[in-house]
């Protein structure tokens, strides 16, 4: 089973690497530049080396890269349209010459659902077309906060069902997102509905990637709102999702609250304690 947090790029690409092993991960996410900001830089190239001779040489896989938060693909806003199309794009590509497979993007925000989610599948064949290679962009379902897309099953298989390279998308889903959004992960027998539900509508085989992430706020609340690891409202029922037999070949990447490498350790062990307490119980 493998488990990872976000990693910070701060220093270079270079830095990613160590600072991952410093916190035991044997996956991990990263941004290729700031999540919150247009503003895009060349790649530096001994940088990308770096990055990718050290991660050959260590036992860190898959990786796993997020989109800037700015990106709306469902947005009607012709600019914000196009800077989105632009920035996927520039991921997929910087991701390619990283010798990253994964993109990870959120679903985007309308207030009309049915457009919105049109212009979400346009958006993503633009960008599929324009970068020229294997990278697979993963949908996050989200909270369903304001006019948020995504946060149902069925609007993510209606996006991914009008994705043209069938193979080049996929969905990563966030147990917080998941709990906000009304989808109670408490019981195992819930999580197992849940996860018949969400094979039917859009197919397991779809699912790369968990972000286990604690919730702060109440299962259909629609506030994403991260916590730790069995402290917040889904508690131990993190463990029924980090041992279900349909995830456990998944990676499992961490997006907790934190001030520094103490509490990525803390939420790190108290994810592992959960699968040995399970399988002490044989599940």
């Amino acid at each position: 089973m493998k488990f990872g947090f976000h990693i910070s790029i701060a220093g270079g690409l270079r830095t990613v690497v160590p600072r991952a092993k410093k916190l035991k991960c044997s996956t991990i996410q990263l941004f290729t530049r700031s999540p919150r900001s247009w503003r895009l830089k060349a790649l530096d190239k001994q940088n990308v080396h770096d990055f990718k001779m050290m991660l050959k040489k260590s036992d860190i896989s898959p990786v796993f890269v997020h989109t800037p938060y700015l990106l709306n693909l469902a947005s009607c806003d012709a600019l914000l349209f196009k800077k989105s199309i632009n920035a996927l794009v520039a991921d997929l590509q910087r991701s390619n010459e990283m010798g990253v497979p994964y993109v990870i993007m959120h679903c985007g925000s309308a207030e009309n659902a049915a457009q919105g989610i049109r212009m979400m599948a346009k958006g993503i064949n633009t960008a599929l077309n324009k970068a020229q290679n294997t990278v697979v962009l993963l949908l996050e379902n989200t909270a369903g906060g304001g006019n948020e897309l995504g946060y149902r099953f069925d609007q993510l298989a209606d996006i991914i069902v009008r994705v043209k390279q069938v193979k080049r998308i996929g969905v990563v889903l966030d147990t917080a997102h998941l709990f906000a959004a009304g989808y109670d992960l408490r019981t195992r027998t819930s999580v197992n509905t849940i996860l018949q539900e969400f094979d039917s509508v859009v197919g397991l085989d779809k699912l790369h990637l968990v972000h286990l992430n604690d919730s702060k706020t109440a299962c259909g609340s629609r506030s994403d709102r991260h916590w730790h690891i069995g402290k917040g409202k889904i508690g131990k029922g993190l463990a029924h999702v980090v041992n279900h037999p349909l995830l456990r070949h998944l990676p499992l990447i961490m997006e907790t609250p934190r001030k520094n490498d103490k509490d990525d350790l803390r939420n790190l062990r108290a994810a592992k304690r959960f699968v040995k307490k399970m399988a002490t119980k044989g599940s």
